[in-house]
This record gives structure tokens, C-alpha cells and sequence, in this order.
């Protein structure tokens, strides 16, 4: 036990050195519960030896789920460089996760690091990985996906959607500067697709937010970005996410693209690892509002939808293509 809580004190101060080049004169916040206490700890320890000022806030379980955000956590920021969210992630909060967000990322100085739902495991596995060679990989699919107007996504399970992607940015989550924030474990690269310019069906046969691993796919059938049908074999998976994502207009409305870079990432129904996961895609319908680059969707929530193996055709304004991926495999053509 204690030498894996060192290895994943050296995890945290890995991710920390690399991701958010931390220094003695960073001021941080970890807003923490009784589930993830452990990690936590092991940021805070990582933190001290690093000589930073830390300061905890813990959400009693008797408060939760939250719906705002409390009163003495808000008093807590002010000054404060870096913000760690280390959470149990409950569906019934995604609106105070995204109030919270907005809230650190108010006065653009803060750096923030958003991990709902982390667990030991990630510690010792999704962030304990080569951040410069998950960089370098980013940067290859940024390439490839930089001034693409349109991107044609397939699997053999049938998935075949068309996404509208003119003038909207690209970018990926390992490294975060003041103001933005990146998940821990990272590893995607993704953007806000054009909202009203995504047609088509996908089955997503890995998991989804909130839900977990799925045992049968699910068809979500999309016109013009919007939702129109849910279908699965699983009559009761169908139910209830019709009863979770349709909480708003732009909650059935697309907001991300999302492609895993992460070596270490593992497929096990919690999407903060998952998505990160090599050979998978995803696609999060509801908000992007805080997106750099676009987003125009307001939703109060985001959930995000898991496939494997896709194949990935990006289409430009010149009328040329070039293939990203090939049934979950990158194609980095010269």
C-alpha cells in the first residue's frame, strides 16, 4: 500500500511539473469529499514538496448532491493560481461542476485541474504516462484536423456521421495555462463541432457518462445537431438516457469531438479515463460554452458518448481529404 501511495505522490508531481509547471509560488485549492480523499492527499504531499501554500476544501456527504456553490468554497479563491477539483463525480451535480468551472475561470488566472470521478487506479496508471510523447501525438492529429471543414466519422458497427467543423479550433488538454483547464488523467484532443452541422447515426458500444459500461450499443440517430432518436436493445438504457439527456434545448444539441491520446488510459465505465483512451472517439452532446475557439451550446449539462475503432476522414474547403484514423488507428501521412 505505501509504495503504491508513493508511486502515485510521483504521479501527482509528474503531472503537475509537466501539465501545470508548477512552482513554490503557486497558491492552490483542492476541493475534495470522503471518496477521493487518498488522491487528494497524494497532491497535497506532491504539493508541499514542491513548496506551494495548499489549502483544502471538502464537500461533507450530507451536503450532497450540490446544486450550488458553497458560500465558504467561493471565499476560498481569491488568489489562488491553481484549483484542483478531486471529486467523486454524481450525475445529479453536473450543473455545480459547470458552475464551478466558470467561477474559477472567471478573472483568467487560475489554472484549473478538473478530475471527477479519479480513483488510485488512474493514479498508478492513466497518469502515471509519458506526457511529451501524448503531446507530440496531439500535435500530429491537430495537424491533420487544423483547417478541415467537414469530418466523416465511421465504424463497422455502423456508425456514419458527418460533422460540420469549419472555424472551430482544434486543441489538446495536456498542458494548461491561467485561465484554461485540463482533465487529470489527460490525453484528447477535441473541439466544438459546428452545432446545427452534424448528421447521421453512431453506435457507441464503450460506455457513456453517468451510465458506465454498456451492454448493448446504443443508436443515436442526429439532424442538424440535434438528437432525434434514441434506440437500443436494452429498452431501459434507451429510457434512461432519454430521461438524462433531455433536461434542456441544448442538452440534446452536439458539443464535442473528442479522440483519446492516453497510452495508459483504460476502458472500465468511468468516462474521465475512458475517453482518454486510445482507439476511441467521442462525441459529448450539451454544453460547450467555455470551449477555446467556439461553442455556442449553453445546456446545463455535458454528457459525453464512447466508441471504439473509428475511422476518421477529414474533408477541407479545397476539396482534398486525408484519413486520421483507420478502425481506431491513427494514419499520419507525410
Amino acid at each position: 500500500m505505501n509504495n503504491n501511495f508513493d508511486k502515485m505522490i510521483s504521479s501527482a508531481s509528474s503531472a503537475l511539473e509537466h501539465l501545470f509547471k508548477i512552482t513554490a509560488d503557486d497558491k492552490i485549492l483542492i476541493l475534495t469529499d470522503s471518496y477521493t480523499s487518498t488522491v487528494a492527499e497524494t497532491f497535497r504531499q506532491a504539493l508541499v514538496r514542491w513548496g506551494c501554500v495548499v489549502e483544502n476544501y471538502e464537500i461533507k456527504n450530507n451536503d450532497r448532491p450540490l446544486a450550488e456553490i458553497p458560500s465558504e468554497l467561493e471565499k476560498m479563491l481569491p488568489g489562488k493560481t491553481i484549483v484542483l477539483n478531486i471529486i467523486k463525480a454524481f450525475p445529479e451535480e453536473i450543473a455545480f461542476r459547470i458552475k464551478w468551472i466558470f467561477k474559477v475561470k472567471e478573472n483568467k488566472l487560475a489554472k484549473l485541474g478538473h478530475m471527477p470521478g479519479i480513483n488510485e487506479e488512474m493514479m498508478l496508471n492513466s497518469v502515471n504516462v509519458d506526457f511529451a510523447e501524448m503531446k507530440s501525438t496531439a500535435g500530429k492529429i491537430i495537424n491533420v484536423l487544423s483547417g478541415s471543414s467537414r469530418l466523416h466519422i465511421t465504424t463497422d458497427k455502423g456508425t456514419d456521421l458527418m460533422l460540420g467543423v469549419e472555424g472551430r479550433i482544434f486543441i489538446e488538454d495536456i498542458g494548461v495555462k491561467p485561465g484554461e483547464d485540463c482533465n487529470l488523467p489527460c490525453g484528447e484532443v477535441y473541439c466544438a463541432p459546428l452545432e446545427t452541422e452534424a448528421n447521421g447515426v453512431i453506435i457507441f458500444d464503450a460506455s457513456i457518462g453517468d451510465i458506465g459500461l454498456l451492454k448493448h450499443p446504443l443508436k443515436v440517430y442526429v439532424s442538424k445537431g440535434r438528437i432525434t432518436k434514441f434506440e437500443s436493445e436494452d429498452n431501459e438504457l434507451a429510457k434512461r438516457i432519454n430521461e438524462l439527456q433531455n433536461v434542456d434545448n441544448d442538452a440534446m444539441v452536439i458539443g464535442e469531438l473528442g479522440i483519446g491520446v492516453n497510452p495508459g488510459a483504460r476502458i472500465t465505465g468511468n468516462m474521465l479515463e475512458d475517453e482518454k483512451a486510445l482507439g476511441t472517439a467521442h462525441i459529448a452532446f450539451g454544453n460547450n460554452a467555455d470551449f477555446p475557439g467556439g461553442g455556442n451550446n449553453h445546456s446545463m449539462i455535458h454528457r459525453d458518448y464512447l466508441f471504439f475503432k473509428p475511422t476518421i476522414e477529414a474533408h477541407y474547403s479545397d476539396e482534398t481529404s486525408r484519413t486520421l484514423m483507420k478502425n481506431g488507428k491513427f494514419v499520419f501521412k507525410s
